[in-house]
Order: C-alpha cells, then structure tokens, then sequence
C-alpha cells in the first residue's frame, strides 16, 4: 500500500470511531455519562481508536492537515490507554460535544481531497 493509501486508510479508521463516538454519545448528558459504564466504556475506546490511528498517519499529512490538533489527540489516547484512573471527565464531554463534530468535518474533507489526488 502507497504512503498516501496507508494514510487514507488512518485518516478514515479516525473517521469511523469519531462517527460512532458520536452515535454512542447522541443526546448523552455528562450524568449519564458518568452513570452509564459500558457506554462511558464505548466511547473511551472510540477515542482511544482516533489517537491510535491519528500517531499512525504520516508526519507529511499531519502537515496538509494543520486544522488537526494532532499531539492534543495523540496525548488524549495515550491518557484513556495508560493512565485511565487520571481521565477527565469533564474533557471527555467536551471532545464529544464540541470537538468532534469538527473533527469529523476536517476529516470527511481531507478524505475527499485524498480521493481526488489518487
């Protein structure tokens, strides 16, 4: 597989987990996040999944993406992975509610602008 095929396929394995953190979280209160394990549960590992193919894409594609805050991701995952006593809740609400639906958008946007230089 090319770089850029290896970087698509990242880009759109962060792409997938972000739209199903949101399916999980649609309508989720921070109580009912904080009440609700296996959904609580869910939604760690789809963020967990972003930050893990987020360190995979390229340096060079991080570049043409500058709209991605790419060590603020990669630092999240690293967080939920290893050190899942110290998340922050009120973090983890705000990613859901605020950043992912942008994220999400960047995403959907540098995918299509990968399908047309292939």
């Amino acid at each position: 597989m090319k770089p850029l095929e290896q970087d698509a396929a990242h880009l759109w394995d962060m792409l997938d987990a972000a739209r199903q953190a949101m399916a999980f979280s649609d309508e989720l209160t921070f109580d009912q996040l904080l009440n609700d394990a296996l959904t609580r549960y869910a939604i760690e590992r789809t963020l967990e999944i972003i930050g893990e193919a987020a360190r995979r894409v390229s340096p060079e594609t991080r570049a043409t993406i500058a709209d991605i805050p790419w060590q603020g991701i990669i630092g999240f995952r690293n967080v939920l992975a290893h050190e899942y006593g110290a998340i922050d809740y009120d973090r983890l609400y705000t990613v859901l509610k605020d950043d992912l639906p942008e994220l999400i958008h960047t995403l959907d946007h540098a995918l299509s602008q990968i399908g047309e230089r292939s």
